[in-house]
């Protein structure tokens, strides 16, 4: 299935998205080379190869956080306004505050 330069068109007007044309054709051969990319890729034959261990849902397996904390060259307080437990507090955004009005 290929994709017109309609189809660019619709997607970037749903997106709100100012296209000119010189850029719709492009994106349209780059979409168009993409799945051309695809439709070779469906050829290749699969049948007997061994699916890829530790990719999916289930994603790679995480090795455990081990040995000694890396040091700062200088401490928290030296760099944060305020630390409490280790951790940097910084101040709400003003957009995160509640006004009280409901």
């Amino acid at each position: 299935m290929a994709v017109t330069i309609e189809d660019v068109r619709h997607i970037a007007s749903l997106a709100r998205l100012g296209l000119t044309e010189t850029r719709a054709a492009a994106i349209v051969n780059e979409l168009n080379t993409i799945l051309g990319h695809m439709d070779e890729l469906a050829k290749v034959d699969t049948a007997g190869v061994q699916e890829a261990i530790g990719v999916g849902a289930e994603g790679l397996p995480v090795r455990g956080d081990s040995g000694p904390p890396i040091p700062l060259a200088r401490s928290l307080d030296a760099f944060a306004p305020s630390v409490r437990g280790g951790f940097l507090l910084v101040p709400r955004l003003a957009t995160h505050e509640s006004t009280g009005e409901s």
